[in-house]
């Protein structure tokens, strides 16, 4: 139904007004005003968007662009922002698909540009996206973008190539080639398909994608807790009236005349005040809210709760009634009257905290235990991520999940009721944000970049005062160097928290302080199977990770942790452990092993996810081992691999040349050689030729091969008698291996070079032809 567009534009320029301060709070909250008249309009939702997206709140923006799309299929903008928020999220597909659908809307209205930004964002996310390296190439080359087309074009023919359709990858190098003639890439890219080679793959460049991703490192910013001196559940019913009283306030004008309906009210009629034939209902629950409100004021509760019932009855539907209808039903312990009401003002986050300590309530009193658990960890869950930094809150709320899943099935009704004890305990009191945090700082740290454990770990124990009471002890006791007496209490708590497993990791903290190392491993171990078991994968990685620490030489949990790494998509981690565990065997000379576990490291690394930059690390630990163990084919194999990554890296290439030439592969050596010169030349460096070369003849200085490729770069370079010095010493080398017809053209090459003593290599000619 329609809504005004006076009370819309006087909210939406109030929410301009204030955004421009950067006050990003007060604009959403103007901007959601807005968006109760008129519920789809897309600038209404593209402007809260930005305001929650300042204010951190990103999962709620990104829901709110996703809306303003829907409702402006045609507006590229809010998918571009769907995508960028989705990238910073770590929804990488996600990404991918909205920046894909921008460009093609930008593309539609003519803005070739802004489709460009969009295509290069997914190649950003993923390099060796083909669809967006051939849109980027095709719309580069119509603007005349001519470098930057042949660019993409030479990308889209690498991953062309991958699919074995090799007709199809010469096509698209040769018009990188005609779009930029000049192009050393395309030249390379020609020579590599002459020779049967891979082309290099697209790859992200280091921090290229990082304006796409959640910030890393940042230090957490603190808190600021100020406790209100209410408990949650009077919070949310003061914001409950406060709520109702805006709503009378905003449906009635200064006179105490009725204006026209809220969006709020749009249910009942979609007329004007003075048009509603249903104007005298309408006054009707306005005057029952105040009532409601008059009669809790008073401590009317039963009166107060039957005028909200007949403002429900009405048509008159808010969280804040629900909210405050179920809170009076609980105290008047009319049980299923509550749940029914609670179960719908838990849906919004105003009221979700104080609803879910209700419902806990509720259930409970129904005999619904494991119910009752599950509401009271679905407070204490929204509580908790209240407490910590802003950006931790997400994680916490995360590692709640495996917690609340373990307890729904718990069997034992002692226990369920003491849970249900233990929140209430912490939750319903004035300050109960200073003793939460209090009570937090009872918990082990988490590793830096890792969410905060759960304070539910604590409280989802039978008797958590006593726990939080003795870690504090026993911290203390540690700090002063009583460790005995620490252990001793550590122990007697496990009479009342047996499965507390923070407190089993405080006590191998204990025993490393004593220094028991191998009795802290076993308990360390321990408790990190349990944390895998249940899901909690941070913790258990945290818990491998200080076992290595203290004990890098434990192969059989470095395993662990690798295996834990991989298998959660922590591909880079994993590979960094692998090459540690091969560091380890290489300095035991375990060769075999230590080779062994690089390849497996490599395998791994050629996942998608994983960084580039590992496999030539990789690889080029291999090849010193195969070196080492004079697995010369091996190291060739390895070599021809790190040639194909990297054209550029001369190291590679001299010793893939040297190599050949030791396994009396001489063909093979002079088709590197050749390939590595032209190499050079097509991408600029023709004067990095000589200098090559030169290097290697210190090296090799029998070698006909590089004397003869030397003397012919001197002869080009217009360097006569360099390039008679080399092929002298090339005719005495075939000399010496017996070549008189290899030491014959030799001399002859020489004399046509004219040198100063022709007359005594002609001389020389003349016997070596006479000669038997």
């Amino acid at each position: 139904m329609a809504g005004r567009e006076d009370l819309f534009q006087k909210a939406m320029n109030m929410g301009h007004s204030v955004a421009w301060d950067q006050q990003w709070d007060r604009a959403a909250a103007s901007y959601r005003t807005a968006l109760e008249e008129f519920p789809d309009n897309p600038k209404a939702l593209s402007s809260l968007g930005l305001a929650l997206f300042e204010l951190q709140q990103y999962s709620e923006s990104l829901q709110v662009y996703e809306k303003a799309a829907e409702s402006a299929p045609n507006d590229p903008v809010p998918l571009e922002n769907v995508g960028q928020i989705s990238a910073r999220l770590g929804n990488k597909q996600e990404a991918i698909q909205s920046f894909l659908k921008a460009a093609e809307l930008y593309i539609k209205n003519q803005d070739a540009e802004k489709a460009l930004t969009n295509w290069e964002r997914v190649t950003r996310l993923d390099p060796e996206h083909i669809t967006a390296h051939s849109y980027l190439a095709m719309v580069h080359e119509r603007l005349g973008h001519t470098q930057r087309a042949s660019t993409e074009y030479l990308m889209m023919a690498s991953l062309v190539q991958r699919t074995g359709n090799s007709e199809k990858t010469k096509e698209i190098v040769r018009r990188a080639l005609s779009l930029d003639p000049d192009s050393p890439e395309a030249h390379q890219a020609q020579v590599l398909l002459q020779r049967g080679e891979l082309l290099p793959k697209p790859t992200l460049p280091p921090g290229a994608g990082d304006a796409l991703l959640v910030e890393q490192g940042k230090p957490h910013e603190s808190p600021k807790i100020t406790d209100t001196g209410l408990d949650p559940v009077e919070e949310a019913r003061k914001q409950a009236v406060t709520r109702m009283a805006a709503i009378l306030f905003d449906l009635t004008d200064a006179a105490g005349n009725l204006q026209a309906p809220k969006p709020a009210l749009q249910m009942i009629s979609p007329h004007t005040a003075e048009q509603d034939p249903l104007l005298n209902e309408r006054a009707n629950i306005m005057l029952c809210i105040g009532q409601a409100i008059d009669f809790q004021s008073n401590d009317q509760d039963a009166q107060a709760a039957e005028e909200l019932e007949k403002a429900l009855a009405a048509g008159f539907a808010d969280p804040a009634i629900s909210f405050d209808l179920g809170y009076l039903r609980v105290k008047a312990e009319q049980w299923d009257g509550a749940l029914v009401h609670l179960q719908t003002a838990v849906k919004d986050m105003d009221y979700a905290l104080g609803a879910h300590i209700l419902l806990a309530q509720v259930q409970r009193q129904a005999g619904q235990l494991p119910q009752a658990v599950t509401e009271s960890l679905e407070a204490l869950k929204i509580a908790d991520s209240q407490v910590v930094a802003p950006d931790q809150a997400d994680g916490i709320r995360q590692l709640y999940e495996p917690l609340i899943e373990t307890q729904s099935h718990q069997t034992d009704t002692p226990v369920m009721e003491q849970v249900c004890d233990n929140v209430r305990e912490i939750l319903l009191r004035p300050n109960w944000r200073t003793v939460m945090l209090t009570a937090r700082e009872q918990l082990p740290k988490s590793e830096e970049g890792l969410p905060p454990m759960p304070l539910g770990e604590i409280l989802a124990q039978a008797q958590s005062g006593k726990v939080i009471e003795t870690m504090g002890k026993v911290k203390a006791l540690a700090r002063a160097g009583h460790l005995r007496t620490a252990m001793d209490e550590a122990f007697e708590s496990f009479r009342y928290a047996p499965t507390f497993l923070p407190l089993h990791t405080l006590v191998g903290d204990l025993l490393i302080q004593e220094g028991r190392t191998q009795d802290a491993v076993t308990k360390y171990s321990v408790v990190a199977e349990a944390y895998s078991i249940r899901g909690e994968t941070s913790q258990a990685i945290t818990l491998l990770k200080r076992i290595i620490q203290v004990s890098p030489m434990d192969m059989t949990v470095r395993t662990r942790l690798i295996d834990l790494l991989a298998a959660h998509g922590m591909v880079d981690e994993a590979v960094g452990e692998y090459i540690e565990l091969a560091n380890i065997y290489y300095r035991l000379a375990e060769l075999d092993l230590a080779r062994k576990t690089y390849t497996t490291a490599l395998h791994l690394a050629q996942q998608d996810g994983a960084n580039p930059t590992w496999s030539v690390k990789l690889m080029r630990r291999m090849v010193d081992i195969d070196m080492q163990r004079l697995d010369w084919r091996q190291a060739l194999r390895i070599y021809e691999q790190l040639r194909t990554l990297d054209p550029n890296d001369a190291s590679v290439r001299k010793s893939l040349i040297e190599l050949n030439i030791h396994l009396n592969q001489l063909p093979q050596a002079t088709a590197e050689l050749d390939g590595f010169l032209t190499h050079l030349e097509s991408t600029g460096r023709r004067a990095d030729v000589i200098p090559f070369l030169e290097e290697m003849i210190k090296e090799n200085p029998k070698q006909a091969i590089l004397r003869r490729a030397l003397a012919e770069e001197y002869r080009q370079a217009e360097r006569i008698p360099d390039a008679v010095t080399q092929l002298d010493a090339l005719g005495n080398i075939l000399l010496s291996a017996g070549d008189r017809e290899g030491a014959i053209r030799i001399l002859e090459t020489i004399l046509a070079l004219n040198p100063p003593n022709s007359n005594d290599y002609h001389s020389l000619l003349v016997k070596i032809k006479t000669s038997v």
